[in-house]
């Protein structure tokens, strides 16, 4: 057993058990701070499969920025057990029902994939680098990423005219 299978393992043990925890988690400032360990076992995984690019960008967009807003919105709403309404037992068993429907959903659809003869490329592929992303993206889609770039700028002047005061 190598380090990477080790790795694997250990960080899909930490995701399902922080994504339960949050899922389980009565104090919704917990469930954040277990989604963030999520992101960070799953930002894990995307480096075992040799993907530095989509695990730094999981770790600063998702775990970084938009978690601290999440935190910033419930500390800002400040939940109480006195203003949260009562949940009906019809919702909780309506939730778990629809749920077994999606569980059931993704069964019958991934049922016939062939997924044994799919392999990983963890050690020899190149694509999830961020060398060869750069390459391709200053290359051939400069004129995309530009146009894009341009956007965003334009909604960044336009987001600071609507919020001016006069």
């Amino acid at each position: 057993m190598g380090v990477t299978q080790i790795l694997f393992w250990f960080l899909s043990v930490v995701a399902l058990f922080s994504a339960l925890m949050m899922i389980t988690s009565k104090n919704p400032v917990h469930s954040v701070l277990w989604l963030i360990a999520t992101f960070f076992a799953i930002s894990g995984h995307y480096i075992l499969l040799n993907a530095q690019f989509l695990a730094i960008v999981n770790i600063i967009v998702y775990a970084g920025a938009i978690m601290v807003l999440f935190l910033f919105v419930i500390m800002f709403i400040n939940f109480n057990k006195e203003t949260e309404p009562r949940k009906n037992r019809w919702l909780k068993m309506i939730g778990a029902i629809a749920g077994g429907c999606l569980l059931l959903v993704l069964v019958a659809a991934l049922k016939d994939s062939d997924i044994k003869n799919q392999a990983a490329q963890v050690k020899e592929g190149n694509i999830g680098l961020i060398q060869y992303l750069g390459k391709e993206l200053f290359s051939t889609y400069v004129v995309p990423f530009e146009i894009s770039s341009v956007l965003f700028l334009s909604a960044m002047v336009g987001a600071v005219v609507v919020g001016k005061k006069e």
